[in-house]
């Protein structure tokens, strides 16, 4: 049986990216509609797209980076969350940034994962 995410082996880094922005800014508008089915289906999504590109040699999840500066608050927060063991510092920026400027409902997501990294519940990966 194929597994469900084996078509992002193909791909290169920069599709990956690609889909990874496009995957956020859909996902901010089916949270904004409360389509949360579809919310957790690019959300599974676009974790595959990190791992495949973790699993790549020599890990290629920088290439997220640029995309801590996108303007769609939810792609600046998932790519925030997938960078957090290689890009700690611009990662934890983005966070606080969110959570500073109270821009919801990603404000809630960045503070419960800081508050997590600040205790040691969550290590990055």
């Amino acid at each position: 049986m194929k597994k469900a995410f084996d078509d992002l082996k193909g791909r290169t880094v920069e599709q990956l990216v690609a889909e990874f922005k496009d995957a956020g800014i859909e996902q901010s508008h089916a949270e904004l509609y409360g389509k949360i089915s579809k919310y957790n289906r690019l959300f599974h999504r676009m974790v595959a797209i990190q791992t495949e590109l973790k699993n790549r040699p020599g890990d290629q999840r920088s290439a997220l980076v640029p995309l801590l500066e996108h303007p769609n608050p939810q792609v600046r927060w998932m790519a925030a969350e997938c960078l957090l063991a290689v890009a700690p510092l611009a990662s934890r920026q983005v966070l606080k940034e969110l959570d500073e400027r109270n821009i919801y409902p990603q404000a809630a997501d960045a503070r419960g994962t800081l508050w997590a990294l600040e205790r040691g519940t969550r290590k990055p990966e």
